[in-house]
């Protein structure tokens, strides 16, 4: 048996795991990795600027393909600047093994240049963490860390492997790769899909709650059958956007912090909630004891730790999504609720909740707005936000009629997700338009990645909303610290001269009529290009719940509450 390197068994590893695409940057300790994959051809790897920015591209890669992302980075410094990215991917659901390199092992112990014990610090974010001390381990520990990474509710994995180890020679022995087994539905679960049925049918006004579990599951289409079989109006989380589409005639839109007064209202009101692959966290429900006060509630998601962990729940159902609806769909049948769809519809035509507030300068909505007229035309366009107010605005704003079409930091909501993620989602879909939204104040946590996209030859769009300021953090003092503006304004740099510099194409727009039409010449442009949309730096996003306040409490837009237009 021909002995390998164990650097050049965690290469053949990768490729036995179907691995494609790696993200990574260089370091001492992880430079026998890299010179392993000089041989190794087969193996793209993308050169990041920042170790943060190959765990956000393996996060978006993995979103839109199904398939783990894979990330690497040296020890010290290099792992723990990981550590945000594999958080996110934790908060998130998604599947990604991150390996990172370590001091040899004599030196473990002893405060080495770079040693830091990332399996420590990694543990809370990530599902399982490795240290690999033999090479003769490293195949069947990567193996197990794929499996781990994609079984029951997925996440992410670390893999730290010290230096020696992966200089060693040694004769590999590779475990059979095993794909998740599909998931089976458990007699408990069983018992409450049926009885989930019979409320179904007895319920006068009922909602059905999707989140990010459709989406990882795979069954917006079950979702789909369920909500018009049933009758039952469907609202989204942030991240089950996409999951269900939205200009379906029983699609409500977000609900939450920032979502469709109507979809909160809806909930408040409802006396049966259907939650599917949702976690019920503290965006989606405000205050917890006035959630959903008339409701009884039916929990289906795949991690049993999630299910009645923030609301009670009158029926879990402990499964992955698509099985468990695929079981529950025959069982329901149409039961029409006149009273129900009519008081929506009231509610959507009282309480109009979006719109673009009259100004001369360029509103934000006004932007994005716009970009959803681009996207109308080329469907298959994926959209990537940072977090702040562009990230809701584009949440309400968007028409998302495409499966996993939205891609966001939901659970952790890392400013500066949005360009390495959208560097991750163009990898992975290179012949279909991807555009990432951003703050001028996230953009600049990672904007060194416009030398990746450009390198990459990545034809990302970005369309940066720059408001001068941290507009949510503004928005909060406005509203609740009486106006005390306090490290909120961020001045920038010219970044139409900056991408330029970094070799990207770059406009900068300031008048309602520019919009379109430069989101045409950036979509026409062969590589990446940037777009800075000088906004109103006032304008807050709405509608809103109030801090420690309840659904029913969500305050909407002055200019257009009570129907005001």
């Amino acid at each position: 048996m021909v002995k390998l390197k164990g650097a050049e068994i965690i290469c053949e590893s990768l490729l036995r795991e179907g691995v494609e695409v790696i993200f990574g940057h260089p370091g001492g300790a992880i430079l026998p990795l890299y010179d392993a994959l000089w041989s190794y051809p087969q193996l793209r790897h993308i050169l990041v600027r920042h170790e943060q920015a190959a765990a956000h591209a393996a996060d978006g890669y993995s979103r839109v393909t199904g398939k783990v992302g894979v990330c690497i980075a040296t020890s010290g410094p290099g792992a723990t600047n990981l550590v945000t990215g594999i958080m996110g991917a934790k908060a998130d659901s998604v599947p990604m093994v991150a390996i990172t390199g370590q001091v040899s092992r004599a030196s473990l112990g002893t405060e080495a240049f770079q040693e830091c014990d990332i399996c420590s610090i990694a543990a809370s974010c990530t599902k399982k963490t490795f240290m690999v001390m033999t090479p003769s381990d490293l195949a069947p520990t990567i193996r197990e860390a794929f499996y781990v990474a994609q079984e029951g509710r997925p996440g992410p994995v670390l893999i730290d492997v010290p230096r020696d180890v992966q200089l060693e020679l040694t004769e590999a022995e590779y475990p059979e790769v095993v794909g998740v087994p599909m998931p089976e539905v458990s007699p408990e679960a069983l018992q409450g899909i049926q009885e989930a049925a019979r409320l179904i049918k007895q319920a006068e006004r009922p909602v059905i709650i999707s989140g990010h579990g459709i989406l990882a599951s795979g069954a917006n289409e079950e979702l789909k059958q369920l909500a018009e079989r049933s009758g039952i109006p469907v609202i989204t989380t942030l991240l089950g956007l996409g999951g269900f589409p939205g200009g379906h005639p029983l699609s409500l839109g977000m609900l939450g912090m920032h979502g469709m007064y109507w979809a909160n209202l809806a909930v408040h009101e409802a006396d049966l909630i259907v939650g599917v692959g949702m976690r019920f966290d503290d965006r989606v429900t405000g205050k917890v004891d006035t959630f959903a006060p008339h409701a009884r509630i039916i929990h289906m998601d795949i991690d049993p730790n999630q299910v009645g962990r923030n609301v009670p729940v009158e029926v879990p159902i402990i499964g992955d999504a698509k099985a468990s609806l695929q079981k529950l769909v025959p069982l329901v049948e149409n039961t029409p609720r006149p009273d129900w769809m009519g008081y929506i519809e009231n509610l959507k035509q009282e309480h109009p909740s979006l719109g673009i507030p009259p100004s001369d300068s360029l509103q934000p909505q006004h932007v994005i707005s716009n970009l959803d007229t681009l996207l109308q035309e080329d469907p298959q366009t994926t959209v990537v936000t940072g977090v702040g107010q562009h990230q809701m605005w584009a949440a309400q704003f968007l028409s998302f009629n495409q499966t996993n079409s939205f891609v966001s930091s939901g659970g952790l909501g890392a400013m500066g997700f949005e360009l390495p993620a959208a560097m991750g989602v163009q990898v992975a879909r290179p012949d279909t338009p991807v555009w990432a939204i951003a703050g001028d104040g996230g953009f600049q946590m990672t904007l060194q990645e416009l030398v990746t996209v450009s390198e990459e030859k990545l034809p990302v769009k970005i369309a940066l909303i720059n408001n001068g300021h941290l507009g949510m953090v503004r928005q909060w003092q406005e509203m609740y610290f009486e106006n005390h503006l306090k490290a909120v304004p961020v001045p920038g740099p010219d970044f139409v001269k900056l991408a330029e510099a970094y070799g990207v194409g770059a406009v900068r727009v300031s008048e309602q009529e520019d919009v379109l039409p430069a989101m045409r010449k950036a979509q026409a442009h062969d590589g990446p290009f940037l777009i800075e949309f000088v906004v109103d730096s006032t304008t807050n996003v709405y509608p809103m719940v109030p801090p420690g306040g309840s659904l029913a409490d969500t305050i909407e837009d002055p200019a257009f509450a009570n129907g005001n237009k």
